[in-house]
């Protein structure tokens, strides 16, 4: 598979992402509602991808952001210096002393334990990423003068504001004009687009996006709500994937957009809070390819593999260009995320390799 990335001689970044970075704050193992302490983490679904990008698997990543310039926007940048990503690319946002004009997004999650499903609440309303408008961001400094190897972005930051939608849009076009390849997470979910005109203008701005990327991923859902693209034969159940009816769905999505490469998705079949059958599935070169299974995966915490699959999709596609390595680099490094608390990724290459190659859950000494 032809990818035509850009020579890693003249890029500064393997790669950067385009998103909201919120604070998250965790029970561990108990409820939020009855919570006297919370463990903090930084996350975020564009953000997550770039930080596994670097901290498992070593390539050189920067984020595009925007924090209020305040502590706890310090505190995020401490949190994502701490990951190796890079913070050069923030753009800092002044506010008061109470968030009127903006503020940093924080994201309550509880993890949930077998019949008790995980739960999220946020809080991000009238952050500065939301707010930030393409002027904020010099797009032909970023991918012309510095220059960048991939972007990863996604719907759940154009949900954000129309201004979101604008700057994504900017950025995608910016990325193509200069050769950089783009990656994108459908992330589809309502109750976001509800605010900026529902689910006709999450179709307006993701169908406006699809022109520019290269790697789309996402679920039924995602295709079908974003994109219009119904499945043909798929179980009522939309957890219960019909594959033909999805390769059907592909190939309407690849003929709309020639541009398309690889499309893909991860299959969950959610048994209880703590297990689920796990694998994933792509799209290339008119095939389908298939990871490995992970049946009855043991999970400590969900949050995060869907987006640890698309940093090692993405990987396996930069180094590797084979979309069976690919998507089974994606699938192992998921799973592996998921057994960790956290958004994002502790997973080491090696271990995603050997996980890759079989390998069980005996003790390594």
């Amino acid at each position: 598979m032809e990818l035509n990335l850009r020579p890693k001689e003249e890029c500064m970044f393997d790669a950067v992402s385009l998103g909201e970075v919120m604070l998250r704050l965790d029970p561990g193992e108990g409820r939020i509602r009855t919570a006297r302490s919370f463990r903090a983490w930084e996350g975020g679904g564009e953000y997550n991808v770039i930080r596994g990008l670097h901290k498992c698997f070593g390539m050189k990543t920067a984020v595009i952001t925007a924090f209020a310039d305040n502590e706890v926007g310090k505190l995020m940048k401490d949190f994502i210096e701490q990951g190796g990503v890079s913070t050069d690319l923030i753009f800092w946002k002044k506010t008061d002393g109470i968030g009127r004009i903006c503020r940093n997004g924080i994201n309550f999650t509880e993890r949930g334990f077998g019949i008790r499903g995980a739960v999220g609440c946020s809080d991000r309303a009238n952050t500065a990423i939301s707010q930030a408008t393409p002027e904020d961001f010099d797009f032909d400094y970023i991918f012309g003068t510095l220059g960048v190897r991939w972007l990863h972005t996604g719907g759940i930051y154009a949900a954000l504001s129309e201004q979101s939608c604008q700057t994504v849009i900017a950025a995608c076009k910016a990325a193509k004009k200069y050769g950089t390849l783009v990656s994108y997470d459908l992330n589809y979910r309502p109750s976001m687009w509800s605010a900026i005109g529902g689910l006709e203008k999450a179709r307006e701005v993701n169908r406006e996006v699809a022109k520019y990327v290269d790697v789309m991923i996402g679920n039924e859902e995602d295709f079908t709500a974003c994109l219009g693209f119904e499945i043909e034969g798929n179980d009522a159940n939309l957890k219960e994937l019909n594959i033909e009816g999805y390769k059907k769905m592909i190939g309407k999505a690849a003929q709309t957009y020639p541009n398309f490469k690889v499309v893909a998705t991860t299959l969950r079949t959610v048994k209880t809070a703590t297990v689920n059958d796990w694998k994933a599935i792509c799209w290339a070169d008119g095939e389908i390819f298939q990871s490995k299974e992970y049946p009855g995966l043991e999970i400590m915490d969900r949050v995060g593999g869907g987006d640890s699959f698309a940093s090692g999709l993405v990987y396996g596609l930069m180094t590797t260009g084979d979309a069976l390595k690919a998507v089974n680099y994606g699938a192992a490094h998921g799973a592996l995320a998921m057994t960790t608390p956290g958004d994002t990724s502790m997973a080491s290459v090696g271990e995603v390799e050997a996980i890759m190659g079989g390998a069980g859950a005996r003790v390594k000494r």
